[in-house]
Order: structure tokens, then C-alpha cells, then sequence
């Protein structure tokens, strides 16, 4: 038996993913992406040239230049600087939002899948009720009742996750109590929450970190846009959605507005994207096999 065979038989899973992630080109480009847009988030007011609200009338709608890199939008505020500083607010409300969505999603797919019988039915039975609802809508629903803000934004958004996240739960839970070693922790006499944390939960971290991933991308965009609807974020607030909605108005006079606020969009949904592909494909539990 060569070395690299005998090595592998103690790879671990964690080791496996690992190993099979880093082959992945769209993972690495997509981590690439996203470490580019999370260090742009941490050091924006470093390296953005200008006060992204601050108002400069005798330089307003000024296409790129050499002084405005990105031009300036109708009140001659920095094009780009409010865009590396969107880039901090859009990824902010992306992550809590899935975090909102994610931790209640759990807790009620944990809940339904091991209890069953009448939690169950009635979790269920909400999930399919806001299931019925396109997200936007039960978003744009929620915000009715919210008001706006970009607080708002992230509630509304994680809610419009829970069902996601609960049926994702759910289904795993079901299958793994019915398992060999579930069946033996109940047989020694483990309790309920022992046997939910330490034989449950870890055969559901992989796809919910898969579905974690690519939800922040989805987040993104629903939050940009309830945004973009005048739903979110306000002004002057410089959010990308919100950025097109006042962009909107000088498409055809100053294509900047919405340009490089909307390439932004795209990139980070695009990296977030591939770096999730990336990560389902790492932890598919085939691999373990």
C-alpha cells in the first residue's frame, strides 16, 4: 500500500472537504471575491476618498473623472466612496439577515423533526402558509407592517428565510433519528437534548452551511430590493439598492448612478455564489463514503 493510500484512510471529513474545496477554481475565485468585498467592508472609511454623504453641488452629475473615480450622483456626492461604504452596509444586512432566518429556521426544524406529532403539524402548516407568498411579497408585507429601515430590512428578510431553513431541518432531522446511532444513545440512556446536540445537529451543519452561503447572496438582493422599492434603506443612507433607486431617475443622463452600484451587486452575489457551489460540492457526504 502506497503512502497517499494509507494517508487517506485517515483523512477525516473535515479533511476531505477541505481538500476537495481548494480544487474547486469557483471556490477559490468566489472566496477570492468575497475577501476583496469583506476587506473593502472593514476598512471603507480608509480607503474611500471622500464623506459618502457629504453634498458638493458644483460638482454634481460629473461622470468618472480623475477626481471622482466613479463620478457623482445629483448632489455631488462621491460615486465611489459611497459604494465602498454600501459594500460595508449591504454585506452587514446580508449575514444578519440569514442569521435571523437561520437561527429561528433551526430551532423550529429541530423542534418539528424530533417532537413531531402536533408541533409538528402546526409548524408545518405555517411553513406552508409562508411558503404560499413569494419572498419579495412576505417581505414587502412584513416591511408594510415594520415600516421602513434597514433594521426592518434584515427582520423582514431573515423571516422570509425561516421556512427555507425549517424544511431544510426538518427533513434531516427525520432521517438522522431513525439512525443506527440514535437508536443506541436512547438505548444508554441519553437525554433528548444530548441526543439533539451531539448526534442530530452535526449531521445537519453541512448543508446548512451550503444553504447559509448562498441565502446571503439571496439576502442581498431582496434587501437591495426593498431598497430600491423605498423600502429600506433611507437616505442618505448609501445602500447599493437605494444608490439605484435615486440612480433611476438620470439613467439615461448619468448611467454612473446605476452602473456601479449594480456591478457591485452582481459581483458580490456572483462570489458568494460560486464560493457556494464551492462548499456544496466539498460537503457532499458522498464524499465520506
Amino acid at each position: 500500500m502506497s503512502d497517499a493510500t494509507r494517508s487517506a484512510g485517515f483523512d477525516t471529513p473535515t479533511t476531505i472537504a477541505l481538500r476537495e474545496l481548494r480544487r474547486s477554481r469557483s471556490a477559490i475565485v468566489g472566496a477570492a471575491i468575497m475577501a476583496v468585498l469583506l476587506l473593502i467592508a472593514l476598512f471603507a472609511p480608509l480607503i474611500a476618498p471622500y464623506d459618502p454623504i457629504a453634498i458638493d453641488p458644483s460638482v454634481s452629475l460629473q461622470g468618472p473623472s480623475g477626481r471622482h473615480w466613479m463620478g457623482t450622483d445629483d448632489f455631488g456626492r462621491d460615486i465611489l466612496s459611497r459604494v465602498l461604504y454600501g459594500t460595508r452596509i449591504s454585506l452587514r444586512v446580508g449575514i444578519i439577515a440569514v442569521g435571523i432566518g437561520g437561527s429561528i429556521g433551526l430551532l423550529i426544524g429541530l423542534a418539528a423533526g424530533y417532537i413531531g406529532g402536533w408541533f409538528d403539524f402546526i409548524a408545518m402548516r405555517a411553513v406552508d402558509v409562508l411558503l404560499s407568498f413569494p419572498g419579495i411579497l412576505l417581505a414587502l408585507l412584513i416591511m408594510t407592517v415594520l415600516g421602513p429601515s434597514l433594521t426592518n430590512v434584515m427582520i423582514a428578510v431573515g423571516i422570509s428565510n425561516v421556512p427555507l431553513y425549517v424544511r431544510l431541518v426538518r427533513g434531516t432531522v427525520l432521517s438522522a433519528k431513525e439512525s443506527g446511532y440514535v437508536e443506541a444513545a436512547r438505548g444508554t440512556g441519553c437525554s433528548h437534548l444530548t441526543i439533539v446536540v451531539k448526534h442530530i445537529v452535526p449531521n445537519i451543519i453541512a448543508p446548512f452551511i451550503v444553504v447559509t452561503t448562498l441565502e446571503v447572496a439571496n439576502a442581498i438582493l431582496l434587501s437591495a430590493t426593498l431598497s430600491f422599492l423605498g423600502m429600506g434603506a433611507q437616505p442618505p443612507t448609501p445602500e447599493w439598492g437605494a444608490m439605484l433607486n435615486e440612480g433611476r431617475r438620470y439613467i439615461r443622463t448619468a448611467w454612473w448612478m446605476i452602473t456601479f452600484p449594480g456591478l457591485m451587486i452582481m459581483l458580490s452575489v456572483l462570489g458568494i455564489n460560486l464560493l457556494g457551489d464551492g462548499l456544496r460540492d466539498a460537503l457532499d457526504p458522498k464524499l465520506s463514503e
